[in-house]
């Protein structure tokens, strides 16, 4: 089995290019969703973000999201430690999720905005990159997520910049608006069954 990346920036459009290949009966693991759930449900690391961030990082027994986001996007320093303290809990849960689909698909996709920021890039066969522009990902983000333009700026500065993200990956879908996204899917899933098949 093939364990394949998905990655791009901010508003680039992964997760709906993750919901293609899934209607495709490729099976997607989300980074971001794992880490929300670890972050919800493993007590050590509850217990660790408790520590460095305070009790306001969790109401209800729940990760509060917003006042998390408000201490680390305009703060590196903080941004890293929150990092250093998730991204191994998240990789490990998506190690396991990859292993555990092994006999199941040809290929599995990994999605994850941070590949090659956290080097998980070395523990996949192959790496698709979503690129957007600059102005279209802002304005989806804006859209989503009902925060600001100086908001969504900051989170993409503590991206790897676009260029070198889609440089770094072994194939790039197109999310532009412009260009039908399905044909590009479908030509990298055939694309994949072959590479999955030798």
């Amino acid at each position: 089995m093939l364990r394949v990346g998905l990655t791009g920036g901010i508003g680039s459009g992964k997760s709906t290019i993750a919901g293609v290949f899934e209607v495709l009966g490729i099976p997607v693991s989300s980074a971001d969703k794992e880490a929300k759930r670890v972050m919800n449900e493993d007590p050590l690391l509850k217990a660790q973000i408790i520590r460095h961030f305070g009790e306001e990082a969790y109401t209800g027994g729940l990760l509060n999201r917003s006042y998390l986001a408000a201490e680390v996007f305009s703060r590196p320093d903080r941004l890293e430690l929150l990092n250093s303290l998730v991204h191994p809990a998240t990789i490990a849960a998506g190690q396991k999720w990859m292993k555990e689909q092994e006999t199941h698909a040809p290929y599995a996709i990994r999605e994850a905005a941070l590949i090659f920021e956290s080097h998980t890039n070395s523990q996949l066969d192959c790496i698709i990159g979503v690129s957007a522009p600059a102005e279209l990902r802002i304005r989806r983000t804006l859209q989503r997520d009902g925060i600001t333009r100086d908001q969504v700026l900051q989170r993409m500065n503590n991206q790897l910049d676009e260029d070198t993200k889609m440089k770094l990956c072994d194939l790039v879908i197109i999310n532009d608006d412009a260009h039908a996204v399905i044909p590009q899917v479908l030509e990298i899933h055939q694309m994949l069954l072959l590479r999955s098949s030798i």
